[in-house]
C-alpha cells in the first residue's frame, strides 16, 4: 500500500506517554499512514508544545493532530504550525485563548470524581494513586491493561494546569471530537461544552472511560480516519 502524504502525530496526555496509543498505531498504520506519538516531558505547557512542534518540523508534507485529555491543550497550541491541517480532541481539553486547564476546571461547580485520586509529590509532579488508578482513570480495560496502566503512568507537573493558552489553533483550522461519557477525569459534560465552542466537523460520543484510546481503539481509530481523509 502507498504511504499517504499526511502525517498523523499522536499526542498523550497527563500520566501517560507515546506507548499508550499502542492499540491505535497499528489500525492507522494499517490505512497507508505514516504515523508518530511524540514523547513530551509533561513539565510544563510551553515545553510540550515545543516538544511536539519539534515532531511536526520533522516532518514532510501536511500533519494531523489528535491529542488525549491534556494533549489536548498542547495540540491547541501546536496546531498554530503552518504544517498542521487538522485537530482531534480524544476526551481532550480544549482551552481558549487566556484559559488554563486550573481555570476551566474552577469554573465548575461539579469535579469530577477522579480529581480525589490525584496527589503531589515533592518536587510539584502529580501522581494517580497507585489502587485508585483502575477506578478513576480507566475503569473499563482489562486487568492486565489496567496494571501496566497504573505503575508505568508518567506524572505531569502541576505547572502544566496553570500554562495560560495563547491563541488556539481550533478557531481556525478544522476539528473533531470524542466525548467519553463515563469519564471520571474530565466531565463528560465539560467536554461537550469545550467540543460545541469549537464548532467542529464532527462529535462521536462513545460510553467510555477518560482512556477511550485504549478501551474504544477502534471507535477512536474510525473517527481520526476520517479527520485524515478529510485533511489530506
Amino acid at each position: 500500500m502507498k504511504t499517504k502524504n499526511l502525517t498523523i502525530i499522536l499526542v498523550h496526555g497527563a500520566w501517560s506517554d507515546g506507548s499508550n496509543w499502542r492499540h491505535i498505531i497499528p489500525l492507522l498504520h494499517k490505512e497507508g499512514y505514516k504515523v508518530r506519538s511524540v514523547q513530551n516531558p509533561l513539565t510544563s505547557l510551553e515545553d510540550d508544545i515545543q516538544k511536539t512542534n519539534d515532531l511536526i518540523d520533522a516532518q514532510d508534507g501536511k500533519v494531523l493532530l489528535v491529542g488525549h485529555s491534556y494533549g489536548g491543550a498542547v495540540i491547541s497550541g501546536a496546531g498554530n504550525n503552518d504544517k498542521v491541517a487538522g485537530m482531534v480532541y480524544v476526551a481532550a481539553f480544549a482551552p481558549d485563548k487566556g484559559e488554563s486547564l486550573g481555570s476551566i476546571s474552577a469554573e465548575k461547580i461539579e469535579q469530577p470524581s477522579g480529581r480525589t485520586s490525584i496527589y503531589p509529590d515533592s518536587k510539584g509532579f502529580l501522581w494517580i494513586k497507585y489502587d485508585e488508578h483502575h477506578k478513576s482513570f480507566c475503569h473499563d480495560l482489562n486487568e492486565d491493561d489496567v496494571l501496566v496502566a497504573s505503575l508505568a503512568q508518567k506524572p505531569i507537573h502541576s505547572k502544566c494546569f496553570a500554562g495560560i493558552m495563547g491563541d488556539p489553533a481550533w478557531k481556525n483550522k478544522p476539528t473533531w471530537y470524542q466525548v467519553s461519557s463515563n469519564d471520571q477525569m474530565i466531565l463528560p459534560e465539560t467536554q461537550r461544552e469545550m467540543a460545541e465552542r469549537m464548532k467542529p466537523k464532527k462529535i462521536i460520543y462513545l460510553e467510555a472511560s477518560h482512556f477511550s484510546l485504549a478501551s474504544k481503539p477502534k471507535e477512536v481509530a474510525q473517527l481520526i480516519l476520517e479527520a485524515a481523509k478529510s485533511s489530506e
